[in-house]
Parts: C-alpha cells; sequence; structure tokens
C-alpha cells in the first residue's frame, strides 16, 4: 500500500483571509472618504492587525498532517513544539465523522478515531471529503487497498 498523506483543509483559513480583507478595505475606504485630514495613518494599522486571525489559523493548519504508512497512522502537528501520535492500524476501531451545517456546505468535516487503549479518540478538525477519508483509514486498517487515486489528499 502506498503512504497516504492528508491534511486539514484551508477553506475555513481562505474564508477568514476573505472576510478580514474585505473588512480592511473597508476601514481604508471610510478613512480616505472621511477622516484623511483628521485622522493620523495609524488609525489602518488595527485593521491590518486583524490579518493575524486568519494568519494563526493558516499556520495551525499547514503544521497539522497525518500519515499512513504501512500498519502505521501517524499524527503530527506544532510548528515550534510538536506533538506527534502514532496508531497501530489494527487498534483502530471506527472512524466517525462529525459536521456542522456549515462544514456540510463546505463540504469538510471533524473526523474522529477510536482506538483501544488508554487515550482513545483521536479527532482531526477541517477535513476536506471525510467520507472518502474515513473509507480509506478503515480499509487500511483492515488491509484492503485504499479507493483514493493518488494516495494522497
Amino acid at each position: 500500500m502506498a503512504d497516504m498523506i492528508f491534511r486539514p483543509t484551508t477553506k475555513w483559513a481562505r474564508f477568514q483571509f476573505t472576510l478580514v480583507l474585505v473588512i480592511f478595505c473597508l476601514c481604508v475606504g471610510v478613512w480616505v472618504n472621511k477622516f484623511q485630514d483628521q485622522v493620523d495613518w495609524r488609525f489602518l494599522i488595527v485593521p491590518a492587525l486583524l490579518f493575524l486571525w486568519p494568519l494563526k489559523t493558516h499556520i495551525r493548519l499547514r503544521f497539522t498532517k497525518v500519515n499512513i504508512s504501512g500498519d502505521k497512522l501517524h499524527y503530527e502537528t506544532g510548528m515550534f513544539s510538536k506533538t506527534m501520535r502514532t496508531i497501530q492500524m489494527t487498534k483502530i476501531q471506527d472512524v466517525r465523522i462529525d459536521q456542522t451545517l456549515v462544514q456540510r456546505l463546505m463540504q469538510i468535516g471533524n473526523l474522529s478515531i477510536e482506538t483501544a487503549g488508554e487515550t482513545s479518540r483521536l479527532t482531526i478538525h477541517d477535513i476536506d471529503s471525510p467520507r472518502a477519508i474515513a473509507d480509506d483509514i478503515l480499509d487500511a486498517a483492515q488491509g484492503r487497498p485504499t479507493k483514493t487515486k493518488s494516495g494522497s489528499v
């Protein structure tokens, strides 16, 4: 079986970037039309700082990865300090998908992997095509070939 790698989607971060860009443009428009003579340019620093919100989300998403290779599932998260978890595929008992209404509209979901053992649940938030990923994880746990064409999502 080829390695399968998947990450959380960046759809939510892109939405946040778009929202902040619209707010920033509105603030610039108001500043240019109404307050240009009265307010210092530092007035625009506050809306510019709003970009830190989607940037934090994007960085968190880019440094989270799930890799299925052989008979193990490796979960890694973190940029400076890393958290890694390895799960034997034979210990996977259940894969659950939870979706809010917004997630259903965006075709993403939270994937929960239930295992036998002490720390029995691993939840990966905001995964694209969660049903296909869940099926691939269960197929890999049972030793069947995965249905994903490229092996990487």
